[in-house]
């Protein structure tokens, strides 16, 4: 339609023109987004260039995401396109910023298998703002510290608030979410809270960098002391930890000098830290601070902070810890755990004779060369009543026990075990290394020689321990029959309860805690049973 030098086009034209529906153009004119240049004679509307124009730039804008209202600013020239555009990035980055949230939500309830409920709280930590998560810390930390008077210790807590980078990977986001769960355990809690007490107690006051910076060196140099024990496989409740403890002892005496110095109020009801020394009592404040600061939890809550906030995560000092502490109870005093056994060991009451028993281990060893012949590559990854251990990770380990009696008792330690001892054929392993025992116990006068505070015929003794439990385990990791060793089992028993009784049942420890067991076991099962296996069979 032409009106002088005007051209108009009536709804359907301005439809097919702007490829948009005569429905959403009569919507727009009605709400005033674009405006018809007048109605025909009929009072039909016609649109001129100017709409079209107008409708052309309103579908772009609204295929970008934004509002009516929005567009209507910018049509009217209330608003520039270029500012229009500015906060449309703004909004686009930040619903960006939401799914890339809600996809980091996604991948995580994918590899914990959460459930419906757990989903629904992780998409909760999820969406939080900024000032919505630095609400949460400051409630827990609020919460858990109560009426604790730990002004420094409080201030330190809030101040290390979660900030999640504008574009978070997914290991940051994971790791809010894992933290939004883990502040409302209540093992962190009153982790927190012994941590605070003890600061209060004992470390009053404003932290000092010089001395904090003392502590994190110490413990690094105990950390890799320990570290290294645990590889060359040093079990923390036997005499052979006790060097490692006083070398930590060592380490750890001189940041207690410096605290000292920071706080003159620093003392125990045991020792004055002027006067510390390796001892019973520098021993037993050592245990008492480990027990306090290596908590899981609350290592958990600073590593995943520090993801968070991009900072270097410290390695874990769990395991170390726990392992230190075990030498700690069970090495309470230089030399007292060797000094305890050089007691039992001299004493005439043993299981057999010295002679039996080098029977007892060669009965074991055959039964439970049985078992092993027995194994079939595809029973390696089934688990065993050892925890954390499957079939081919307990075979391995009765190799080692093998070669390592055989090395000592041939005076020549083993130190590889982290090694793989059984290549590709685990029943060759495992009779070369018992063969190898065999022969090193077999020695003219090996029975009666001392190593360190024992007589040979207690290396042959551990070698039949070891292989009775660990023989057991392999028995019902495989489902077979075990019965050929009822009566070593019996004759062991007193001598395991009078060896481990007083051990430390620890994480760390040989053995957990005994374990209750009916009173038909037989007794290789109440010797499993004593050693911390859960034992539901009486045969």
């Amino acid at each position: 339609m032409h009106v002088g030098d005007d051209t108009f086009w009536s709804i359907g034209e301005a439809a097919r023109t702007t490829g948009l529906s005569v429905k959403l153009i009569r919507h727009w004119s009605d709400i005033g987004v674009v405006h018809p240049a007048g109605r025909t004679s009929a009072g039909y509307r016609v649109y001129g260039t100017e709409a079209l124009a107008r409708l052309q730039l309103a579908r772009t804008l609204r295929e970008l995401g934004l509002g009516l209202a929005t567009i209507k600013d910018v049509l009217e020239r209330e608003q520039t396109l270029a500012e229009v555009a500015a906060a449309h990035v703004d909004a686009l980055e930040a619903q960006m910023r939401t799914l890339r949230s809600q996809q980091a939500v996604l991948r995580t309830a994918i590899r914990r298998d959460t459930t419906a409920e757990g989903f629904t709280t992780m998409t909760e930590l999820a969406r939080m703002s900024a000032a919505e998560r630095r609400t949460v810390i400051h409630d827990f930390v609020t919460e858990t510290l109560g009426e604790l008077d730990v002004p420094t210790y409080r201030r330190g807590l809030l101040a290390a608030a979660p900030e999640l980078p504008a574009d978070p990977t997914d290991e940051q986001v994971d790791a809010w979410i894992e933290l939004g769960e883990l502040v409302r355990d209540p093992a962190l809690r009153a982790g927190m809270r012994r941590m605070a007490r003890y600061a209060a107690e004992h470390r009053p006051g404003e932290h000092d960098e010089r001395v904090l910076a003392e502590a994190e060196r110490a413990t690094d140099e105990w950390l890799q002391r320990v570290e290294e024990a645990m590889g060359e496989g040093i079990a923390a409740d036997s005499p052979a930890a006790d060097p490692v403890v006083a070398a930590v002892v060592a380490i750890w005496i001189p940041t207690q000098a410096v605290a000292s110095a920071k706080s003159v109020e620093f003392t125990t009801s045991a020792t004055s830290v002027k006067a510390l020394a390796d001892g019973a009592g520098a021993r037993r404040l050592l245990l008492e601070q480990l027990e306090v600061v290596a908590d899981p939890h609350v290592e958990r809550y600073w590593q995943l902070l520090c993801v968070i906030n991009g900072r270097p995560v410290r390695p874990s000092m769990v395991a170390a810890g726990q392992w230190l502490m075990t030498a700690l109870r069970a090495n309470p005093a230089p030399g007292a755990r060797a000094a305890q056994l050089g007691e039992m060991y001299d004493a005439e009451d043993a299981a057999w004779e010295p002679a039996g028993v080098l029977d007892a281990c060669e009965r074991v060893l055959d039964a439970v060369d049985v078992l092993v012949s027995a194994v079939q590559p595809d029973q390696f990854d089934r688990p065993t009543p050892c925890a954390g251990w499957d079939v081919r990770t307990l075979l391995d380990h009765l190799v080692w026990e093998n070669l390592l009696w055989a090395g000592l008792a041939g005076g020549s330690p083993r130190a590889d075990v982290t090694a793989d001892h059984l290549g590709d054929d685990h029943v060759a392993a495992f009779r070369a290394a018992a063969q190898g025992a065999r022969a090193a116990f077999g020695r003219p006068g090996m029975l009666d020689r001392r190593y360190g505070p024992a007589p040979g015929r207690r290396l042959v003794e551990q070698l039949v321990i070891e292989m009775l439990v660990h023989g057991w385990d392999l028995a019902q990791a495989i489902g077979h029959r075990h019965d050929a060793v009822h009566d070593l089992a019996e004759s062991a028993l007193p001598v395991v309860r009078e060896i481990y009784g007083e051990l430390p049942r620890t994480a760390a420890g040989s053995f957990g805690p005994p374990q209750p067991v009916s009173e038909d076991a037989s007794a290789l099962g109440r010797l499993a049973a004593y050693l911390g296996r859960s034992v539901q069979d009486p045969g």
